[in-house]
């Protein structure tokens, strides 16, 4: 998808979300980065990281029911392995949430002590929400807060300014917009979170997007593929995207008149069901390849 590479993606409201986030570092007390479980190191913005600089912070794993367990559990423990606190949890289901809050008063054992001597016990503690689109930050909050307070959508780019919500007594987070960085160096970086839709899919082209993904999963998870297209290890052998596209809108019966295939919904419907985790727990990026990843 050589393509993503050069599409003129990074608006302004990204621009303006990064200097607000500088601008109210000074007002927090720790940051909480969101990443996607599926894609812990895709997700991983690294312009936050300069940002964002020597603040206490949280890593959290979001949407690890979509991932897989086993490698959830070697990403936490790659992430502590570096010295950084690391919790997974699902805000839609809401398994995991209770360890945040808690989570978050270790990492800040140091400052909570410093407050308690100064009699300062009861100071709100103050953090940031931070992460790329589509990781589920407004989902995260409102899952804590106990209401829709957050706007909530399954499109990157809804949040546009940064709001404060108290989710329980002495304990408020800032919500950022979603940011991305202007270029992907590595181009399965882009892929990644094309895939995982933190890039509008208004700007790609979702036919060849989907069969981009079909490739990648009949090359690492085939067995996935064939249990929800019914697609057989020959059919997928040296078929190319738009062939394995073509293969499941037949599968699927998405004809149109004359017999042809409707491989724009066939598209719609690989995204859509990767995405909601339809096709298995997959998580994409392994911990093993990503040891350097810095947070």
């Amino acid at each position: 998808m050589e393509e993503l590479k050069s599409i003129q993606w990074f608006p302004g409201h990204m621009t303006r979300t990064k200097r607000r986030i500088e601008a109210q570092l000074k007002l927090i007390d720790a940051v909480a980065v969101l990443l996607d479980a599926r894609v812990p190191y895709s997700s991983c913005n690294p312009d936050l990281r300069s940002i964002i600089n020597n603040k206490p912070r949280l890593v959290i794993l979001n949407k690890c029911d979509m991932a897989d367990p086993a490698e959830t559990k070697k990403w936490l423990e790659l992430f502590r392995e570096k010295g950084t606190a690391a919790i997974a949890l699902d805000c839609r289901s809401g398994k995991g949430m209770n360890g945040f809050v808690p989570a978050v008063r270790t990492v800040l054992a140091e400052k909570l002590e410093g407050w308690k001597a100064k009699g300062m016990s009861g100071r709100t503690i103050k953090v940031m929400v931070v992460g790329i689109p589509n990781v589920g930050k407004s989902s995260f909050i409102n899952r804590l807060a106990g209401q829709n307070r957050a706007k909530v959508e399954d499109r990157p780019g809804v949040t546009r300014g940064n709001q404060w919500f108290t989710v329980s007594k002495g304990f408020d987070l800032l919500d950022t917009p979603g940011v991305l960085w202007p270029k992907f160096d590595d181009k399965s970086v882009g892929e990644k979170l094309a895939y995982i839709g933190s890039v509008k899919d208004d700007i790609l082209d979702t036919e060849h997007l989907a069969g981009r993904l079909l490739e990648y999963l009949r090359d690492n998870f085939p067995d996935a593929l064939s249990a929800r297209y019914k697609l057989t290890a020959e059919e997928m052998t040296g078929a190319q995207g738009y062939e394995m596209l073509e293969l499941v809108g037949r599968k699927r019966g998405m004809l149109i008149s004359g017999g042809e295939i409707n491989t724009e919904r066939a598209a719609s419907t690989v995204l859509d069901e990767f995405r909601s985790a339809a096709l298995g727990r997959i998580t994409l990026d392994r911990a093993a390849d990503c040891s350097s990843i810095r947070v």
